[in-house]
């Protein structure tokens, strides 16, 4: 069996174009160029792409979150609709908590569309938690979110769960073809 290497790593300048065309198919245009720019300048955000060179758009997901404090506030788990149920969000999701661990964070956080059950299902396979709900939240149709949390990054025993996840996330990503390979 031939496997599809996917890389993530922390996009550039370079990949804004991709990270717009990416945004538009999943968000219907969430942020714009300006947005991405500004993510990409401060030291205090991670703006990752998951990239294949087997895909004609090299980028098939995306991942960001904000660092506040001791928090990450993630704020994209993207993942482009023609390569969804592969594996490819979790490999993201794993990506972020490793990078928020590395940076020292306490905990993660972020919002997702009550709606939204496959990826409320991969947030609690990570350890997410509801901890409240946004009432409106999204513009677009004035759907609720859940505020989903997770902490104890920094407990003794992180980086066992780290690495049970990796295993999780890299036999997941096989049973589609796919390789996590790291930059």
């Amino acid at each position: 069996m031939i496997s599809l290497a996917l890389e993530i790593q922390s996009l550039t300048a370079n990949d804004l174009s991709a990270a717009l065309e990416l945004d538009q198919a999943c968000f219907g245009g969430l942020w714009n160029l300006q947005a991405y720019q500004r993510e990409l300048e401060s030291p205090n955000t991670e703006l990752v792409g998951l990239f294949s060179n087997f895909s004609s758009s090299r980028m098939l997901g995306m991942g960001c979150f904000w660092s506040i404090v001791d928090e990450a506030h993630i704020t994209i788990v993207a993942v482009h609709p023609h390569y969804h149920r592969q594996g490819l969000g979790a490999a993201l999701l794993y990506s972020l908590l490793v990078r928020a661990y590395d940076r020292g964070l306490e905990r993660a956080t972020l919002e997702v569309r009550v709606s939204n059950s496959a990826a409320i299902s991969l947030y609690q396979k990570f350890g997410f938690k509801t901890a409240g709900r946004r009432r409106g939240y999204y513009r677009d149709n004035g759907e609720d979110a859940l505020v989903l949390w997770t902490g104890e990054m920094q407990q003794p025993d992180f980086p066992k769960t780290l690495d049970t996840w990796y295993t999780i996330v890299c036999d997941r990503l096989s049973q589609s073809e796919w390789q996590l390979v790291w930059k």
